[in-house]
């Protein structure tokens, strides 16, 4: 009676095992894409948490799922001649189906993947399950890589992901940090420290931050003999007694004056264009007189030249010959002429 019961039960909890599988069957393909259009790709990094049925999509949206993952090695290594196809090794061959009823109008895909469309491995959130995320991105930073081998399905070009791209961008920064001499660039460093403090304990710039200082005390003892204060009120006594100044009377009868006087500049000025013209006619009427009398000069002058020549020859007549003009005899001639 007892091993019939545990029969009964084992057959029951049997049953009901094969029934959660087959709901879980049902579960978990009830987003199951059967009907699609496949496609595939090739990754240059580790696909560690994508499985068969890891989901595709695009910003988001669900549009298919992972239908197979290998090697490129084992699908495309060897070809019929043997000849082994390169760039095969290290690559990961992931396929994948795509409902079209859910992309809606989109280009081709060959015009699609000129304008940047590349698939890449994507972490959801917290829970670390990967899934592949197709986005269009810049097509010159990041080139489809050319295969030598056919494709059995379209080729989608893949992309780094996330965590690569930090992971090649940390191992580029530490190889270029390799190739830098850090212990010379320490040493370096030392010298100029030690030069530096020799500098400021007894070179020129000890010297110079010496004269500073002494500088500094200088003139603080001349400002402080200067009396700024007592300065600053006799300054302000002076600007006060300028300003009284200038508002007194003395000052506003010598703005009058200057008023008074540049009103008869004024007027001078004005009456001068009057005056040079008067000035002018009469430069001009003497002018006139001078010239008639020169005029009548000129006869006489010329009368008085001849006198004065007539003059100068009897003078030298007298001279030679006193006796001749005096008696009135002839000069003798020369040469015995008259005996």
């Amino acid at each position: 009676m007892g091993s019939k019961t545990t029969f009964l039960r084992v057959g029951i909890l049997l049953v009901l095992g094969a029934a959660g599988v087959v709901g879980l069957l049902l579960f978990l393909g009830r987003g199951s894409i059967r009907n699609g259009e496949e496609f595939e790709s090739y990754f240059d990094e580790s696909v560690e948490g994508l499985t068969v049925g890891s989901p595709v999509k695009y910003r988001g949206v669900a549009l298919g799922q992972v239908t197979e993952i290998g090697l490129v090695s084992a699908a495309y290594g060897y070809r019929e001649q043997g000849q082994f196809a390169p760039n095969s090794f290290g690559l990961v061959l992931v396929r994948f189906i795509i409902d079209p009823s859910r992309m809606g109008d989109v280009p081709d895909l060959e015009t699609a993947v000129r304008l940047g469309l590349r698939v890449r491995l994507a972490t959801q959130g917290i829970t670390g399950l990967t899934y592949l995320e197709l986005d269009f991105v810049n097509p010159a930073q990041f080139a489809a890589m050319q295969v030598p081998w056919q494709p059995t399905y379209p080729y989608v070009p893949s992309m780094p992901s996330t965590f690569q791209q930090v992971q090649n961008a940390a191992q580029t920064l530490l190889a270029k940090l390799d190739q830098v001499d850090l212990v010379g660039i320490s040493g370096s460093l030392q010298r100029l420290l030690d030069d530096l403090h020799g500098e400021l304990t007894q070179g020129d710039a000890h010297v110079a931050l010496a004269a500073t200082a002494e500088l500094a005390g200088t003139l603080r003892d001349n400002v402080k003999a200067a009396d700024l204060p007592a300065l600053a009120a006799d300054l302000r006594t002076t600007l006060g007694a300028v300003r009284n100044a200038a508002d007194g009377p003395a000052t506003r009868d010598l703005l009058a004056n200057g008023d008074r006087a540049a009103d008869r500049l004024a007027d001078a000025a004005a009456r001068l264009p009057a005056l040079i013209a008067q000035i002018d006619q009469t430069v001009r009427r003497v002018n006139s007189s001078v010239a008639d009398v020169r005029a009548d000069l000129a006869p006489i002058l010329r009368d008085a030249q001849t006198t004065v020549a007539n003059l100068r020859d009897a003078s030298e007549t007298l001279r030679r010959y006193p006796a001749g003009t005096l008696l009135g005899g002839p000069p003798p001639r020369k040469g015995g002429e008259n005996q």
